[in-house]
């Protein structure tokens, strides 16, 4: 993988569909270079042909998958933090130890695994920018989530520890925390169940994945002395994770 010497490049994870594909193309409109990973590897070619990046295969809960992507990048302006998900909205009493292994590797471990692959060449840079999705889940708690919102917790002070660990040093970190937004998310928690998904946004209207990337993109397009820590961005129909306007 080559380029001239002032192309700039973008990493985006969880880009196979939904605010990964969405942020994807928002960074590639803005003139970075966008270099997509995901599992699904025929959605990201096609992905990557659309806004002439690059695709490639990536599981973030694989050590070997993040070492050999991490490898082939010749440099990183940007990374987006974007692979992560849940399963199920099991009680504490009732939890699946699967599904919170599941959520904690993609969400915590996987975010971990990627960001600290691919810091030394954000450093390099010289104006790098991490940019992590994390959830209105990783700042309140809600019945029945508890494997989800200790994940994402957990994926947000990795986050916001960095931001102190890189002082001083020329790397940007904002967090993103999303509420509800319709994408494949609930599709996933509920293993491809698509009445019980569709239930989620019932009766609002929630955020789409390009509200998600707009916000991305205006980030990466601020002077490299300006940080913005910390966006919490919800449909108008949403106050909190669990209180919601919903029209009949």
């Amino acid at each position: 993988m080559t380029f001239s010497p002032d192309t700039r490049i973008a990493v985006v994870t969880g880009a196979s569909s939904g605010i990964g594909e969405a942020t994807a193309r928002t960074l590639a409109a803005q003139g970075f270079h966008v270099v997509i990973g995901a599992r699904r590897l025929d959605r990201l070619e096609k992905i990557a042909e659309d806004i002439g990046g690059t695709a490639l295969e990536l599981d973030v809960t694989d050590q070997d998958s993040v070492d050999a992507f991490s490898a082939v990048l010749p440099r990183v302006d940007v990374l987006v933090n974007n692979a992560g998900g849940a399963k199920g909205l099991a009680t504490v009493a009732e939890a699946d130890l699967d599904d919170w292994r599941w959520m904690w590797e993609t969400n915590v471990l996987g975010t971990l695994r990627i960001t600290k692959a691919l810091l030394p060449k954000l450093i390099e840079s010289g104006d790098g920018l991490v940019v992590t999705i994390t959830s209105l889940a990783a700042l309140e708690a809600y019945d029945n989530g508890s494997g989800y919102t200790t994940a994402k917790h957990a994926e947000g002070v990795l986050h916001r520890t960095l931001r102190g660990e890189l002082l001083g040093k020329p790397v940007r970190l904002t967090e993103i925390a999303p509420g509800a937004v319709e994408t494949e998310f609930s599709l996933v928690r509920f293993e491809g169940d698509q009445e019980r998904a569709d239930k989620v946004y019932e009766g609002i209207t929630p955020l789409v994945a390009a509200d998600v990337a707009d916000v991305v993109g205006f980030v990466a397009s601020r002077p490299s002395h300006v940080n913005i820590d910390q966006i919490v961005v919800k449909p108008r129909d949403q106050a909190s994770s669990g209180r919601f306007h919903r029209t009949t």
